[in-house]
């Protein structure tokens, strides 16, 4: 049955939720319903009979042998479904064909994420803090079953096995699927210590050619993303929002938005989130006539207070701040010293650019309020921050504001926006359409251009850096000076995150340098000027320290007279897992072998990095062919990846390939600029990103390891454009210290 035919459904199904909460069975893993439920799913792809045995808060085992997931993390294109159904399996003995996955509602009580202690997904953690809470409710099901199955054939629970879903007795030749005991299972005792299994015996986890559980659903088209996700009654929502971030709307005339076929009304609503974003949104029946009033809406701008400055300008601030001290975020020894003298300086500055997130789903969001309820559909990322926030702006209590989560079509930290930002545009909405008589779900789209002007960029920044060796070519300082906004700055992370005015987004992966120096010191500008809302963007600041970094000591190494490697990997003798990421990576791509070079002038050169983010540690070599024009091709990319346990090695290597990707984008064409304050790109014409020619081979080699596993949905990305800007310069002796790299190559 589809999500789509399930909406009268969908109030037992909470009602059901809120039950197991009511009840306080979260106990460690999350607490044991002993009975039969009726819980309908919210996915399309699950198949489980209305009856079901819910033995914890993150399985459903049917009566028709099926197993449902409840995956308390958002399903983006990263794999989560997939990992965190192959850790309940693993455990439960699951046949993986029976495996089906349904994204949980908010429930901060049952869903939280232990790592970050709220429900959301980010920070690479999905994997990380589900390992052993998912195999736990994996296992405490699979000895219910099995105790069940003991008690009807009178035989001892150590002489039955379980596997593909089915449980057997092999002395008695007796066998029972899951769904018929999953009645007898739910009156079993629960037990408090479960062993779950050793390494060795693994069936599913770090095993290759896994099927995803998202791949049929995504190629055939009945995945459920929030374009997909219709109500009876529904109107969608096009909103005209100002060119300006902080501009208001002072008029607007309605009339020829009116005049289109199939628009309702019109409705202004006000500023609902921290950049003061307002506009006036068009309600239709459908998205085109909702876009097309959009286009012929005529509203006036009061941009009194907007942010007014171009790119050029609070570039110019930047490097001007760069010049002056800042406020000590990393430090050890006697910089200034070390720094006084040195046999060999390396002077550089690093420019960064605004980055939008670019995900291929536009925001989006369907909401349906009453008097004392809001339900939102959406794919939701930040369930406890935006459940807060929504019942603040609508004076409900929290456990009124109902979230369903959907697939999302990527994000890459846009849809956790800390203030909530599109989810309460939607609401301020629909809040708006019911105060004029529209009593009816409205479901808010952006275009592709809505956005890309939107807001929440990654943020510009400028880092100096000076980097000092002693006459016998040793790293004997390092000084790096950060300008950047802050992200946790004026959020309700900052009075825990931010220590003496340092937010350690911003410094991460440069106050914590791994490369042995007996002087450092990094200090950091919190410019308070510039206007632009900025966010969390894949692997946050380790995608800007981690070009700055490799990038210096890419330099030291070349003006030490040494191999960049071997380089790096003296000055790493604390740090193994870099050390071995650095060495695989480089065996397989020939590292130390001459390039063949390219005809009519063509150059060709190979670049190394190495990065910890997240607790996971990348290498990257990249190959480069410059040809005699200036153009630039990255042919392949080599990447080495340290993260624990591979619970799904394909999905693994799918998350490096796509890092890669993404973080190439950005490194070569990426860039939002600003004239007057007002975003110049709005599309992928203007806003480029990676094209089919343009993608290198790669190829991904995982460690083998037994450390708890870690994230990978961010790591891939900030060895990528270091690695690239080291190949050039092994290319052409030419640095690139400003991103996106552009035309830097181009000849005259």
């Amino acid at each position: 049955m589809g999500i789509t035919n399930r909406i009268a459904e969908e109030e037992s199904s909470r009602a059901n939720v809120a039950n197991v909460s009511r009840r306080g069975f979260l106990q460690g893993i999350g607490g044991l319903t002993l009975g039969l439920q009726l819980l309908p799913g919210l996915s399309k792809t699950a198949t489980a009979a209305p009856t079901s045995w819910t033995p914890n808060a993150f399985l459903r085992i049917g009566t028709d042998n099926t197993v449902t997931v409840i995956a308390k993390h958002l399903e983006m294109g990263q794999g989560s479904y997939t990992g965190l159904a192959t850790l309940v399996a693993e455990e439960l003995g699951a046949d993986w064909d029976k495996v089906f996955v349904e994204g949980a509602p908010a429930d901060v009580k049952l869903y939280a994420n232990p790592a970050m202690g709220v429900q959301g997904t980010g920070g690479s953690t999905a994997m990380a803090s589900s390992f052993e809470q998912m195999r736990h409710a994996g296992a405490t099901a699979k000895a219910m079953i099995v105790s069940a199955a003991a008690a009807r054939w009178n035989v001892s629970a150590d002489t039955i096995a379980v596997k593909r879903n089915m449980v057997t007795h092999s002395a008695s030749r007796r066998s029972a699927t899951f769904g018929e005991l999953a009645e007898d299972a739910a009156k079993q005792a629960v037990p408090q210590n479960v062993r779950l299994k050793d390494a060795k015996d693994f069936e599913l986890i770090g095993k290759p050619r896994l099927a995803r559980k998202d791949s049929a659903a995504k190629t055939d088209g009945s995945a459920i993303f929030t374009q997909d996700f219709k109500l009876p009654g529904m109107l969608v929502a096009v909103v005209a929002h100002p060119t300006r971030f902080g501009a208001t709307v002072k008029s607007f005339d309605a009339t020829k938005a009116k005049a289109v076929p199939g628009v309702v009304d019109v409705v202004k609503f006000d500023a609902a989130d921290s950049h003061g974003f307002c506009g006036v949104a068009v309600l239709a029946k459908n998205t085109w006539a909702a876009r097309q009033g959009r286009d012929v809406l005529e509203v006036q701008w009061d941009d009194t207070h907007a942010f007014k400055l171009s790119s050029e300008e609070v570039l110019a601030q930047y490097k001007a701040a760069a010049k002056t001290e800042g406020l000590i975020a990393g430090k050890k020894g006697d910089v200034g010293a070390a720094l006084a003298n040195p046999a060999r300086l390396i002077e550089a500055e690093y420019e960064f650019p605004y980055l939008a997130h670019a995900a291929m789903e536009p925001l989006n969001c369907l909401v349906k309020l009453s008097a004392d309820r809001c339900e939102i559909w959406n794919g939701e990322q930040w369930q406890t921050g935006d459940q807060g926030l929504v019942a603040q702006f609508l004076g409900l209590k929290p456990q009124q504001v109902f979230l369903m989560q959907l697939y999302a079509g990527g994000s890459f930290g846009r849809r956790a926006n800390p203030f909530s930002d599109y989810v309460l545009e939607s609401v301020a909405i629909a809040k708006a359409a019911r105060e004029k008589g529209l009593d009816v779900p409205v479901k808010m789209v952006w275009t592709r251009e809505d956005d890309m002007r939107g807001g929440y960029y990654r943020p510009m920044n400028v880092h100096r850096a000076r980097v000092a060796l002693d006459g016998d070519g040793k790293l004997v300082a390092w000084h790096e000076r950060i300008v950047g906004q802050s992200i946790m700055k004026g959020t309700a992370f900052e009075a825990f995150m931010v220590k003496n005015g340092v937010d350690p987004t911003s410094v991460e992966g440069a106050a914590d340098l791994p490369y042995d120096c007996a002087n450092l010191q990094v200090e950091l500008h919190t410019p308070a000027t510039a206007g632009v809302p900025i966010q969390w963007w894949r692997s946050v600041g380790h995608s800007l320290t981690g070009f700055s970094t490799e990038g210096l000591i890419d330099e030291a190494a070349i003006a030490a007279g040494k191999d960049p490697l071997a380089f790096r990997l003296g000055l790493l003798s604390k740090y193994p897992r870099h050390r071995t990421v650095l060495q695989l990576a480089a065996e397989k791509a020939g590292w130390g072998k001459p390039m063949k070079q390219g005809p009519n002038g063509e150059k060709r050169g190979r670049g190394i990095a190495v990065h910890e983010s997240f607790n996971t540690f990348v290498a990257h070599v990249a190959e480069v062919t410059v040809k005699g024009d200036g153009s630039l091709k990255v042919d392949r990319v080599v990447c080495a990846v340290d993260c624990g346990v591979a619970i799904n090695p394909d999905v693994i290597k799918s998350q490096m390939e796509g890092g890669i990707g993404f973080g190439l984008a950005a490194a070569l064409h990426g860039e939002i600029t600003f004239t007057d304050g007002a975003v110049q790109q709005g599309n992928f014409d203007r806003y480029q990103v990676l094209r089919m020619n343009e993608m290198p081979v790669v190829e991904v080699h995982i460690v083998p390891s037994t450390e708890k596993p870690t994230g990978v949905g961010e790591p891939g990305v900030p060895p990528v454009a270091p690695a690239v800007a080291n190949a050039i310069f092994a290319a052409t002796d030419k640095r690139i210290r400003k991103l996106p790299i552009g035309n830097q190559l181009k000849k005259a």
